[in-house]
């Protein structure tokens, strides 16, 4: 018996799915196993494998195509059965009109009332008459370079500071008097003349171009969803400066024996996990009636991509050496590149950190991923000179900002955090105790 083969939900948050690549057409049979198609979801793109088998009798979408979740994408069935019917229920059903609220009846009209008489209607104000302009009067004739204008209208203009070429004359042949002189002054020409620019404005010359990109599906959930965190949650903001000279010394000699290279956001990773060990309840999460303190901690590193961030998930990151730490943040950043995460990988964060440091910013806050209710911005390391006691010495620091909900954390709990952090950051053998 035919049946509809539907877009099916291939993460907790996901909505809808893009066709990225569709891998069969009318007329294909299909078993158990196969690809089906590649689907972009707001997570990760991945293969979607049929369940069932049968031959493709009808195909609903292209390559290309957004599916709602539980959309029909095909109809399967035996090869040359009919599947019209089936085909207009599921037609019929998505044009149903939705059930409209009955319309509230109208209340009775009121009874006209006669008009009362029209008072006589006031005669028109006389409308003023418009302002003569003066016709625009031929600028000077020049003759041979020089301008007529008499001695007079000459001393007038240059005690001024006015371009006795710029005034016309109303002398025999245009030559120029005093009272045109005058004229001009008492017009406002001389302030005009005054600021008038010393070239001519140039006339800009180009061509308006832009495009546009299709957002895609990854780039919608998380625009909805820090949206939803930046205007839902009151964030507030806590700044530390960190001296990283011990950790830059300890992490050389970590590298000499490490199995993988360790990172300064590995390093961090790790002190923040075993920070939140100490203090629990920043390792929380607002449930709208409740607060729950995870007893778990699973950090989320953000991780660049081009259509914006993913985060996966250190699980138990307290309970693992840097190594490990290290090895698994390499592995993720690379999954995350390639669009190769699943959502497991990318699901049960407790708290998350997000680093800029390698791009060259000194300091910056970041929105915070629900549903933790902190988030770490990590700056950059760089050198600045310090006061040690007498000396003036060339120092290596490191801003961080933390950004807390406070309907969970308030400043003083992330304060302690913080002091904490920066016991194990600018110490970090205190990490192995």
């Amino acid at each position: 018996m035919a049946e509809v083969l539907r877009m099916p939900r291939m993460s907790d948050t996901m909505e809808e799915g893009v066709i990225a690549e569709l891998n069969i057409k009318q007329g294909d049979k299909l078993a158990a196993g196969d690809v089906i198609a590649e689907v972009e979801t707001d997570k990760a793109t991945m293969e979607w494998e049929s369940f069932v088998d049968g031959t493709v009798l009808y195909l609903a979408v292209n390559s290309g195509d957004a599916v709602p979740v539980d959309g029909m994408v095909a109809i399967l069935g035996k090869e040359g059965e009919d599947y019209k019917e089936l085909l207009e229920a599921e037609k019929a059903a998505a044009s149903a009109p939705k059930e409209e609220a009955a319309p509230e009846p109208e209340a009775p009209a009121a009874e006209p009332k006669p008009a009362p008489a029209a008072a006589p209607s006031p005669a028109p104000a006389p409308t003023p008459a418009p302002t003569p302009v003066a016709a625009p009067v031929a600028a000077p004739v020049a003759t041979n370079g020089r301008v007529k204008a008499s001695p007079l209208a000459k001393k007038v203009a240059q005690d001024n500071n006015v371009d006795i070429a710029m005034i016309p004359g109303t002398g025999d042949e245009g030559r120029i008097i005093k009272k045109d002189v005058e004229a001009f002054i008492q017009s406002g020409g001389a302030v005009a003349a005054a600021v008038a620019p010393a070239m001519p404005l140039p006339t800009p010359v180009g061509e308006e171009s832009f495009h546009e990109t299709p957002v895609s599906q990854m780039r919608k959930v998380i625009a909805k969803r820090l949206g939803e965190s930046k205007f839902s949650a009151p964030h507030f903001y806590l700044t530390v400066e960190f001296d990283m000279d011990q950790a830059a010394e300890q992490r050389a000699r970590m590298n000499e024996i490490s199995p993988v290279k360790i990172s300064f956001n590995d390093m961090i990773i790790k002190a923040v996990a075993a920070s939140l060990r100490r203090h629990p309840e920043v390792n929380s999460s607002w449930l709208g009636d409740r607060i729950r303190t995870n007893h778990h901690v699973h950090i989320g590193m953000a991780v660049a991509v081009d259509e914006g961030l993913l985060v996966p998930v250190i699980r138990f990151a307290d309970t693992l050496s840097l190594s490990q730490i290290a090895a698994l943040s390499k592995d993720f950043a690379g999954k995350a590149k390639s669009k190769k995460l699943t959502p497991d990988e990318m699901s049960g964060n407790t708290f998350s950190i997000s680093n800029l440091g390698m791009m060259g910013i000194e300091e910056f806050t970041a929105v915070i991923n629900p549903p933790d209710a902190c988030i770490l911005a990590i700056g950059n390391i760089r050198e600045v000179p310090s006061v040690d006691g007498d000396e003036l010495v060339i120092k290596k620091v490191m801003k961080v900002t933390m950004s807390c909900d406070h309907r969970v954390v308030d400043g003083a709990v992330g304060a302690r955090f913080l002091q904490t952090l920066r016991s194990y950051i600018e110490d970090p053998v205190t990490l192995l105790v």
